[in-house]
């Protein structure tokens, strides 16, 4: 090709990562087999549904690789004197990326068994090829951490109250019923506590929503330090909560219930400029053949008693 009979070649050759340091003469009559291709911009290089023989070198311009579709927006740019395909080859395996080019790009195209005996005599070069290798690995490492990274936080989001940081809905129609089945199988005792933030409609109105987040999360912290540690808390939804208590009877259940509701109401009585919060809760202990519907429904009959006898106050 046009390139190999250029006048300063260890110059140009330098500028790539595969030749730098290479001696131009182990490795020359093997460049004379290379070719050159032309690319235009957003053309396909490479692609995880085809095979790949072969390592690019970019000679001009630049190529843009993308994981799991095309439509997806670039992982990485490789620039003028870096290379594409080498891990195909190495792998024995297709692509695990697309190779798009970003622009019109030039490129060094180098056979499979050209590579191989580039590397057979020239220490340098498979010493970059080795450098690259490990970099690109440690690329994908990087990848596949910020990707677990995402993907926990993502887990999270989808089980956790953005406002509240307890437990969502999604989470409790869950966990709470794997939990109970347990327990009634076992026979331990449970019990179940309805939380309401009495007249919260009437305090979102008169204060705003937000001094009504400030309440909501207030309660929830309360709910967090009151309860013990192996009992379920979560935003039911709304101005609501649900606490299920494995190993609790309906006595321990409202003693926790009113260390919450008197924290709560101690919490707004400290801040003399503090809108008022109080709670009600309702308390049922499951029995045989008890599921999660059916025990949140009586603890939910028992927080409706507790708002009709008054509001802030326990009912069973």
């Amino acid at each position: 090709m046009d390139f190999v009979d250029a006048p300063d070649m260890r110059h140009f050759l330098a500028g790539l990562q595969l030749f730098s340091g290479v001696d131009i003469r182990a490795v020359g009559p093997f460049l004379a087999r290379t070719r050159r291709q032309d690319i235009a911009a957003g053309a396909t290089l490479l692609a995880p549904s085809a095979t790949n023989s072969r390592v690019f070198v970019i000679l001009s311009g630049a190529l843009e690789v993308r994981l799991g579709s095309l439509d997806n927006p670039p992982l990485a740019t490789l620039q003028p004197g870096q290379c594409a395909g080498e891990m195909s080859i190495i792998e024995e395996k297709n692509p695990s990326a697309w190779v798009v080019a970003a622009q019109d790009s030039h490129l060094m195209v180098i056979e499979q068994d050209i590579l191989w005996r580039m590397i057979n005599v020239s220490h340098a070069f498979a010493r970059n090829l080795l450098v690259i290798l490990s970099s690109r690995v440690r690329s994908d490492n990087q990848v596949i951490l910020d990707s677990l990274g995402v993907l926990r936080e993502f887990e999270r989001h989808a089980v956790t109250d953005a406002l509240t940081d307890l437990h969502n809905r999604h989470w409790l129609d869950s966990m709470f019923r794997r939990r109970l089945d347990r327990c009634i199988k076992d026979e331990t005792p449970t019990a179940m506590v309805m939380v309401d933030v009495d007249q919260f409609k009437r305090f979102n109105d008169r204060y705003g929503h937000v001094a009504g987040d400030r309440a909501l999360r207030l309660v929830a912290e309360t709910l967090r330090n009151c309860f013990r540690p192996g009992d379920m808390v979560a935003r039911f939804g709304g101005d609501e909560f649900s606490i299920l208590l494995p190993g609790a009877d309906k006595e321990a259940a409202c003693t926790c219930a009113e260390r919450a509701r008197w924290a709560v109401l101690k919490a707004t009585d400290e801040d003399p400029g503090a809108p008022k919060i109080t709670l009600s809760a309702g308390v049922a202990e499951a029995e045989r053949g008890d599921t999660l519907e059916t025990l949140i429904a009586r603890a939910d009959d028992a927080l409706y008693r507790a708002k009709v006898g008054g509001r802030n106050q326990i009912a069973v």
